[in-house]
């Protein structure tokens, strides 16, 4: 996933945009990294972290694991919700540009607040990467134990 969003960042800055026919070309290639290199590594991400706290129990009492996991969810919804939908949309958009039926001035409105976002997402995919390797204790205050009688 860190991948990817590094592959968005550099066709971003160093791709070419001289020409709108070029412009459209690069978002039609950032597009792509979404939607065959983004979106499936996310889902890999989720599903491998869901499933191991499934199957290996003594994650479920780890607190590490269960912020890692709200973490996931949201790379989740950043990804999907945000990242990927202003990829596409500028990518349709770009097209129109290069075709004379928008200006340049409406496509940089529409994604505005694109590095943001992925700079979001690329700080929660860090952040579950050093949950992930790290594994932090997360303890809260222990229990006193309750004696009967």
């Amino acid at each position: 996933m860190i991948g990817a969003l590094a592959g968005y960042g550099i066709l971003l800055v160093y791709g070419p945009q001289d020409t709108p026919q070029q412009y459209a070309d690069l978002r039609a290639s950032i597009s792509a990294i979404c939607d065959y290199l983004l979106v499936p590594s996310l889902g890999v991400a989720l599903v491998s972290g869901l499933f191991s706290m499934a199957v290996h129990a003594p994650f479920l009492d780890q607190r590490w694991a269960w912020a890692k996991a709200l973490l996931g969810i949201s790379m989740f919804e950043g990804t999907l919700g945000f990242v990927g939908h202003k990829a596409n949309a500028a990518a349709e958009f770009s097209v129109k540009v290069a075709e004379g039926s928008a200006t340049q001035a409406q496509l940089h409105a529409a994604i505005a607040s694109e590095w943001q976002a992925l700079a979001v997402v690329l700080a929660l995919t860090v952040a579950n990467v050093i949950l992930g390797v790290w594994r932090p204790a997360m303890r809260g205050r222990a229990r006193k134990p309750v004696q009967a009688g």
